[in-house]
């Protein structure tokens, strides 16, 4: 499966700036014992190695990925996809945030098989109640959209997107926890204590 992947898609991941909330740089924020981006990597590594880091943050060159700083500067995730889509000459994009840590290979491979053989231009992952648009593959062609929302000042991602009929794939529980935000000090406090419960 990697290799029939790795020729079809190119990943992602939003490292955007600092969190107000985690009052420090998300991707870099650790979860048992590893940063938040780790996490990611490894989930997304056993399907593709096409991974790029979009952030001017060189404290994500450890990681051993292409960093590229956004376009246009300050314009949020609108403006982190719109870099991501400019930067790809791949038809089908894996657009992943960075404070996911509990994502799985399971989970991204079932979004980018339901992307690949959907004809919508964008596919998110959705739990019923909250969409994903981090979660999410994006086509190239839907790239002058996000140029024309960021000229426009149009920032609101979940907006955006739903403009564009987005396919959306349910995911019920309990792979739904994968979906996870951590946004902030009490999200992670409860998500270490969680995995101390669970012995996990």
């Amino acid at each position: 499966m990697k290799d029939q992947i790795t020729e079809r898609i190119a990943v992602y991941i939003l490292c955007g700036g600092k969190s107000t909330r985690m009052n420090a740089e998300k991707g870099l924020v650790e979860y048992q014992g590893k940063a938040f981006l780790q996490w990611i990597l490894e989930a997304v590594l056993p399907l593709t190695n096409q991974i790029k880091l979009v952030t001017q943050n060189e404290a994500y060159a450890q990681f051993g990925f292409p960093l590229i700083g956004d376009l246009v500067e300050d314009k949020g995730p609108v403006g982190g996809i719109y870099t991501a889509l400019a930067d790809s000459k791949i038809y089908l994009n894996l657009i992943l945030s960075c404070d996911i840590p509990k994502i799985s290979t399971k989970l991204i491979s079932h979004l980018i098989q339901s992307a690949q053989s959907s004809k919508k231009e964008v596919s998110m992952l959705t739990d019923g109640m909250h969409d994903y648009p981090l979660i999410a593959c994006y086509r190239k062609s839907v790239e002058e959209d996000f140029k024309i929302a960021i000229k426009q000042n149009h920032l609101k991602l979940c907006a955006l997107v739903e403009s564009l009929s987005p396919h959306k794939i349910l995911i019920s529980s309990p792979d739904d926890q994968s979906l996870q935000n951590i946004n902030s000090d009490k999200e992670l406090k409860k998500l270490n204590q969680e995995a101390f419960y669970s012995g996990s």
